[in-house]
């Protein structure tokens, strides 16, 4: 008999001998006290949580929080400075280079869902990546990881296409982790992983045994390359503050834990280390309050005030509902416009007020745009379509293109239909960067319809 078996025999016998013992053994036990976190960040590459290594450092190393980061993907799709491994064998070291850089933090709580890596060629689209990454896989073990964790706080990127930060992965992971957030309380949802196993004291169980748990603040960051439209919504943290515990700026201990990220960064975090050169590291750090479920603090206060331990009612938000646009409307489609109804649908109110729908560009550089044509009424209508641009730019292409060269564009939609347009655009070469605005109209059976505007910064040359 090996040793297992033994253990489990003694543990029969016991139970036997012991019947109350036996009864409390048939109950749930209370969570696994190993996994528990203050704060959970759900990230999407190795890497990721660099931009907010210095926030995770003083929260660790100065507050003594617990803290754990999952990650939605390895990474097999990035560059490697140091070696010719790629993909599944590049995923292993950026796993490595992970670990060893939370820890250089404190943190050695670090889980992979290991989600496909993407990477666009053109213009990125969050929907691309939900689809790719098995949008209901994923989510469920972003709930399950809530469910472990059972954290105070969840920080994730922000959901939104932000000029300087339009990946996939990125705002797939911040869809992710919100729809966790608002799941993770709730027993009817991925009800398996709440199950009590029927004898958790043997082998082969299904049922996870977990408890429900309602996280009590959603908080995003983004590595944008403007932050103005974050003022006053959320905390800003100082990098340039010094640890009292490490005696050194928290922007040092941030280059510090990318320093270990060789594949992404080679040996550039090292030399801002030895040169003092920090400028990339030390500018604020500041965050968005997505949501609060508990009272106490401002907006703006440090992201633990207003924390009290123990549980929360599981608190669902208002779900999604159809808009009343009337019969007749046109939008920027896809990723925008799942955003337009996904802010609502889970209670992130504060998203209306961050930003219009923006895009970055290079000087020259070709890009699609899709938009939505929508007829709700009960005959065939044809949408005229009139695209705005500003001097310089062109039009590459239009799809279904009919009798009509651009600007305008007919598309005859059926009854209570939507039609999918996709126009492929030109950006102007511009000396110097600058923001320029988009829009399109269309008339439709008499009517006028729109408009949908698209801002853009164009990259000077």
């Amino acid at each position: 008999m090996n040793r297992a078996l033994r253990l489990r025999s003694l543990i029969t016998c016991l139970a036997f001998t012991f019947p109350h013992a036996a009864a409390a053994q048939a109950l749930n036990p209370p969570p696994d006290p190993r996994f528990k976190a203050d704060i959970l960040v759900i990230a999407p590459h190795p890497d990721d949580e660099s931009t907010i290594a210095g926030y995770l450092a003083k929260a660790v190393l100065d507050e003594h929080r617990h803290v754990a980061v999952v990650f939605t993907t390895r990474g097999d799709a990035g560059q490697n400075l140091v070696g010719y491994e790629q993909a599944r064998s590049l995923a292993e070291i950026r796993e490595m280079e992970t670990r060893q850089a939370l820890a250089s933090i404190g943190i050695t709580n670090v889980w992979f869902i290991r989600a496909p890596d993407t990477w666009a060629q053109d213009v990125s689209d969050v929907l691309r990546s939900l689809e790719t990454s098995n949008h209901g896989s994923a989510l469920g073990e972003g709930v399950r990881f809530i469910r472990l964790t059972r954290p105070e706080v969840v920080i994730a990127m922000l959901p939104a296409t932000v000029v300087g930060e339009n990946h996939e992965d990125h705002q797939a992971s911040g869809v992710i982790a919100t729809e966790a957030f608002d799941l993770a309380g709730d027993p009817t949802k991925f009800p398996e992983q709440v199950a009590a196993p029927e004898d958790h004291l043997w082998y082969g169980n299904l049922m996870e045994g977990l408890h429900t748990w309602q996280p009590k603040k959603l908080y995003y960051y983004t590595d944008a390359s403007h932050f103005e439209f974050m003022n006053g919504k959320g905390p800003e943290y100082s990098m340039t503050a010094v640890s009292p515990s490490q005696h050194v700026s928290y922007a040092r201990l941030a280059a510090k834990e990318l320093s270990f990220h060789l594949t992404q960064y080679g040996d550039a975090p090292a030399q801002a280390l030895a040169t003092g050169n920090l400028h990339d590291f030390d500018q604020p750090l500041p965050f968005v309050l997505a949501k609060s479920l508990v009272g106490g603090g401002s907006v703006t206060g440090d992201i633990m005030d207003g924390i009290r331990p123990g549980a929360i009612q599981f608190a669902p938000v208002r779900g999604y509902r159809p808009e009343n646009t009337g019969p007749l409307s046109i939008e920027l489609g896809e990723g925008w416009a799942f955003y337009k109804r996904f802010y609502p649908a889970h209670n992130l109110d504060v998203m209306s007020t961050l930003l219009a729908p923006e895009l970055g560009v290079g000087s020259g550089s070709h890009f699609p745009v899709m938009l939505v044509l929508h007829n709700e009424t009960d005959k065939a209508v044809t949408f005229r379509l009139h695209t705005q641009l500003p001097p310089g730019w062109s039009v590459d292409s239009t799809s279904q293109q009919h009798s009509h060269p651009w600007p305008v564009s007919e598309f005859a939609t059926p009854a209570h239909s939507d039609y999918p347009v996709r126009i492929r655009l030109v950006a102007p070469r511009l000396s110097q960067s600058q923001w320029q605005m988009i829009s399109w109209t269309a008339d439709a059976d008499g009517q006028q319809v729109g408009p949908a505007t698209l801002h853009v910064y164009v990259g000077g040359q």
